[in-house]
């Protein structure tokens, strides 16, 4: 939520939206509790908040939720938009890795939220490789904060609390859904 925040503020963006995963092909997710909870916190992360919205995009095809497939329906559904996808520089130095690469960059500018363990000339260095598209690659500064969501994840499931880890809303679907198992205490 920090970062889609803070993308939307620096970058001048209209709106970003949370896109909520089918089934991510980079990682298997071993406490998912599901698409319905999932789309359900995401929900609840946004509502009242201006700019920030939830796209079930991917949960309108079968299979894997690949990056390039989502931005061309985007991009089919929007044409005049110019889309922006957001990362983190982990992510975004395994780019060359991913599906279609060139195809991404064609689609979309890339805006790299700099974390510290991946600095921007690391990020520059791995992207250069993908050509003349590396140039809609750019950065802002994000506030350093270290929670991550198997942390949040495992913290539910043992009955501890996720308060300010999260938002207040997504917390309290937390203790009272439980789709970790035992849940959170707010």
């Amino acid at each position: 939520m920090i970062c889609a925040q803070e993308a939307l503020d620096a970058l001048g963006l209209d709106v970003v939206r949370l896109v909520v995963a089918r089934t991510p092909p980079h990682k298997a997710v071993p406490e998912d509790p599901g698409i319905a909870a999932r789309v359900a916190m995401c929900r609840a992360a946004v509502a009242g908040v201006p700019g920030l919205e939830v796209s079930l995009v991917e949960l309108e095809r079968p299979g894997p939720s690949y990056t390039v497939d989502t931005l061309r329906a985007l991009h089919a559904a929007e044409p005049e938009n110019e889309l922006t996808f957001v990362m983190g520089g982990d992510m975004a130095r395994s780019l060359p890795a991913w599906r279609e690469p060139g195809a991404i960059l064609a689609l979309a500018r890339i805006a790299v939220a700099e974390r510290e363990e991946v600095r921007r000339a690391d990020v520059a260095e791995r992207l250069a490789g993908l050509g003349a598209g590396a140039d809609r690659v750019g950065f802002f500064d994000m506030p350093r904060i270290d929670i991550s969501s198997t942390a949040v994840r495992r913290r539910a499931a043992a009955g501890r609390s996720v308060r300010f880890l999260v938002p207040d809303a997504v917390a309290r679907y937390i203790e009272s859904h439980a789709p970790y198992g035992v849940g959170a205490v707010a």
